[in-house]
């Protein structure tokens, strides 16, 4: 983690603050028009999970809205201030000749990064407030955090019916067998329309039901995103970029036995292998055209992880990046995520334009931040929710990698797998067709 430094800066020990600080200080965050909340979970990870970071800005703040304005990210900044915001999936577009006309729900701008006015980091034993810090303890202190009121959301509706998204995957499959891609990661849309939620209060149920070690709260103006992500894209640690796709799913046990049961079973699966190994070499060319010659390194291959729900597959892909690559560089090398799209890339993402009907918006997008030294972190957009409060839109997307070896019941399975902790946390169902 990079330390900032700032003339401005208020150290709190853990030990004098209420145990619910975290939610007063995101219940106080949660009102600005711009906040975003990076939430690691006490989780270990590989390489580190998330810095424990909140951020919030007003109406004025400054910001950058498009990859050409990301370059200035990139370099050591004489301001001590770090940069915090999303990349939308839809970034695709300026990096490829692609488009997208399905449907969406949302407005997200393609991508937005605030430079804050007020930002918090997390210590093991204490809390920094940096930047404009007068009266911010005592207006976080004075946030009450009562029980969230029980959420009543109607069954969520599926944009893209079973029959279709079956039909969808033995297209894919044909596509395949003709050329086309090696690998595709088809995704589906599930919401509900004229919802009332309290954002902050259900991202702690999330957490709850589904801790992850790149996690967070972002608001912009009336959007949100609710994310328990478990994947982190890329990671900048000088000299180092670091990625870690994630393909390779499998249910948790409900015994310790059946637990490692379904741990080897994972392990062997030969398709669920092939799916990881197909990214984790998409993921080596990416990165090889920031690298320096020759850095590009695969230190493990099919780690297996457990979360509260699932065991993941999980491969660690770093290189070393050349001095003159900056961050605008780095994103129109890597981005989306393969994890994400499929191989080849860019006819995957053409290919996922036709079979899918809803745009993504900030799922397979990207949540993080730029340090004032160039250091970053983002995470891959899933298990997300995205609401917008103006309008009463929430949603959630799933998906899962289709090879030629997919059975389509058994995709439409692990779709509602990973759909799970966010039913279980919205209390409803998804409607039958």
């Amino acid at each position: 983690m990079s330390t900032p430094s700032t003339a401005s800066c208020i150290i709190l020990p853990l030990s004098d603050l209420p145990a619910d600080f975290r939610r007063r200080a995101l219940a106080w965050a949660a009102a600005f028009l711009h906040c975003a909340y990076f939430e690691p979970n006490g989780l270990a990870y590989p390489h580190g999970p998330f810095d424990h970071v909140l951020a919030v800005a007003t109406e004025a703040a400054t910001a950058a809205g498009s990859l050409a304005e990301l370059r200035a990210l990139a370099q050591p900044a004489p301001a001590p201030r770090p940069r915090c915001g999303f990349i939308t999936y839809d970034t695709k577009n300026d990096i490829e000749a692609l488009t997208s006309q399905n449907f969406t729900g949302f407005a997200w701008p393609q991508l937005h990064f605030f430079t804050p006015q007020t930002w918090l980091l997390w210590r093991a034993d204490a809390v920094e407030i940096h930047g404009q810090t007068a009266d911010i303890l005592t207006q976080i202190l004075a946030q009450t955090v009562p029980a969230g009121p029980t959420l009543q959301v109607p069954l969520l509706r599926p944009r893209l019916a079973k029959a279709d998204y079956l039909r969808a995957v033995e297209a894919i499959r044909e596509d395949i067998l003709n050329g086309e891609v090696y690998e595709l990661n088809l995704c589906q849309e599930f919401y509900a329309e004229n919802v009332t939620l309290a954002p902050a209060d259900v991202f702690w149920r999330l957490m709850e039901t589904s801790p992850a070690p790149f996690a967070g709260f972002i608001r912009w103006h009336d959007h949100f995103l609710l994310c328990a992500s478990p994947e982190r894209f890329l990671a900048h640690r000088a000299p180092r970029i670091i990625s870690q796709p994630i393909k390779g799913t499998i249910r948790r046990g409900t015994t310790l036995a059946e637990d490692e049961q379904q741990r080897q079973t994972l392990l062997h699966d030969e398709k669920e292998r092939a799916e990881n190994l197909m990214i984790v070499d998409l993921v080596r060319n990416d990165l090889a055209r920031v690298a320096q010659t020759g850095t590009v390194r695969v230190p493990e291959l099919f780690g297996l992880y457990p979360f509260r729900h699932l065991w993941q597959m999980i491969s660690t892909v770093e290189a070393d990046l050349r001095p003159d690559a900056n961050l605008e560089d780095v994103l129109r090398a890597t981005f989306p995520m393969g994890s994400m799209t499929g191989a080849p890339k860019i006819r995957a993402m053409q290919l996922i334009e036709h079979y899918e009907n809803t745009r993504r918006g900030l799922y397979s997008g990207s949540i993080g931040y730029v340090w004032p030294d160039g250091e970053f972190e983002f995470n891959v957009v899933i298990r997300s929710l995205q609401y917008r409060q103006d309008t009463g839109y929430l949603s959630f997307q799933v998906g899962s990698a289709i090879t030629y070896d997919s059975d389509p019941e058994r995709e439409y399975a692990e779709c509602l797998l990973k759909a799970k902790a966010l039913l279980e946390v919205l209390g409803t169902v998804i409607q039958q067709a």
